[in-house]
């Protein structure tokens, strides 16, 4: 990862640890560190080998100060350290919740208990945790529309019907929150706002493990799977390492270990998941840099500007597509057009004497040299297109930059996301170039 501080990013400092190399920079001194380990102690956690430090590329994670081994445990954290929907049937939101007909979703649930720990304060049993949690979110879903403009389609849609659905979520939850006035001294319109809904969920969807709990008649049917686990949240996501991440139900922790080793005095990283950059900005604020699982998403629009307008059959075509899911998901990646962009081609360029073979396209079969070129060529006309509106919107952002400082921060990670793309596409275009000449 370049340039990008991920989920954890907070300012950098320049104090380093003693004997480290110079990317390593010391946190542990720092007062809500220390508190968090006390806290963290007095909860039965224990660890003296993991650190908390600020990366050069990667921002604030975790420095390991021995050397891991295949298969040794990383962390293990204790079930009283994580912040799940017992704990807050366990607290004095609990028979408010037991009650509220119809029942809360776990994930409601758990938003509403960051949102009054957070207000409560100095008096929050969990003030240390929500202490070293970020004050801002970089998803989408908080960056300034004029910079979610500037996403690439698929994830601009995606990006507004994740801010739907949270609005959808804050309408239909305040009649619950203003059940919670005798709980307060100001008026909860003031306290349960959106904002403050924003930033629990943006919280929970970017920090959570994933932890089963069994099904609760006072919450909706929604699965129950959010796990917050503080200190162990700080690990960062490399899209280059294997993890296995599990709650042992025998030591009754939550237990991390990798499947490769890590050298001393090095960051210490887990994977999320097989995400491509716009997965990873989109749920966690952050991307990768030369992230093997990345591609660049072909859109509907895009497409359909590039097929031929004047086919007859250019409609049952498309019906077809879409009839077999082959209109979403089409992409570019560091190998090329993928199978299934290459297929969804193959189809539209079907002739009129070869249409009645289409199933045969779905198979994998080629159905003669003639289409196979043309494929390629409408291919290689999509990546150029994409890669004129990549280059154009890298152009806006220069400019943007220049007139409003304020959004450099957002306008710098679109901008990572943009050029992470332009590689993509002029590596499947050279690819292109080679599979052009050979079918000719």
């Amino acid at each position: 990862m370049q340039k990008s501080r991920g989920r954890t990013g907070r300012k950098r400092r320049r104090k380093h640890f003693k004997d480290l190399p110079s990317d390593g920079v010391n946190y542990s001194h720092k007062l809500e560190y220390i508190q968090l380990k006390k806290w963290l102690k007095e909860r039965g956690f224990e660890d003296n080998h993991l650190k908390p430090a600020q990366f050069s590329d990667t921002g604030r994670g975790l420095l390991t100060t021995k050397a891991f081994q295949a298969g040794e445990l990383i962390i293990s954290l204790p079930e009283k350290c994580l912040l799940t929907t017992a704990t807050v049937l366990n607290s004095y939101l609990g028979k408010y919740i037991a009650r509220w007909k119809p029942p809360l979703s776990p994930l409601i649930v758990l938003c509403t208990f960051l949102i009054a720990e957070k207000h409560t304060g100095e008096r929050s049993l969990w003030k240390p945790y929500l202490d070293i949690l970020p004050k801002t979110y970089t998803c989408p879903i908080c960056l300034e529309q004029e910079v979610v403009k500037l996403l690439p389609d698929p994830l601009r849609r995606k990006a507004q019907e994740q801010r739907t659905a949270v609005q959808e979520l804050y309408s239909s939850s305040k009649p619950f929150f203003s059940s919670l006035q005798p709980l307060l001294t100001e008026n909860v319109e003031a306290v349960f706002t959106y904002d403050a809904l924003l930033w629990a969920w943006c919280t929970i969807n970017t920090r959570t493990v994933y932890m089963k709990q069994p099904q609760k008649e006072c919450f909706s049917r929604e699965p129950d799977i959010y796990a917050l686990a503080p200190y162990l949240d700080l690990l960062n996501h490399s899209p280059h390492v294997q993890v296995k991440g599990t709650f042992n139900e025998q030591t009754r922790c939550y237990e991390i270990r990798m499947d490769s080793h890590c050298r001393k005095y090095k960051e210490v990283f887990i994977c999320y998941g097989p995400h491509d950059n716009q997965r990873l900005l989109l749920e966690y604020g952050f991307i990768a840099i030369d992230n093997p699982h990345s591609s660049v998403y072909v859109s509907t629009d895009t497409l359909l500007k590039c097929v031929f307008p004047g086919d007859k059959k250019r409609n049952t075509k498309l019906s077809i597509l879409k009839d077999h899911s082959l209109l979403e998901n089409l992409t570019f990646g560091w190998d090329g057009p993928s199978w299934k962009l290459l297929t969804a081609l193959k189809l539209l360029c079907l002739g009129a004497d070869e249409f009645t073979c289409w199933k045969r396209v779905l198979l994998g079969d080629v159905i003669s040299s003639g289409n196979e070129a043309k494929a390629l060529k409408l291919a290689t006309k999509i990546c150029f297109s994409i890669t004129e509106e990549t280059q154009h919107v890298l152009h806006q952002i220069s400019h943007l930059k220049k007139d409003n400082v304020n959004l450099e921060a957002q306008l710098a990670l679109i901008k990572g996301l943009r050029l992470e793309d332009l590689r993509i596409l002029q590596k499947s275009a050279e690819i292109l170039s080679n599979l052009n000449a050979t079918a000719t």
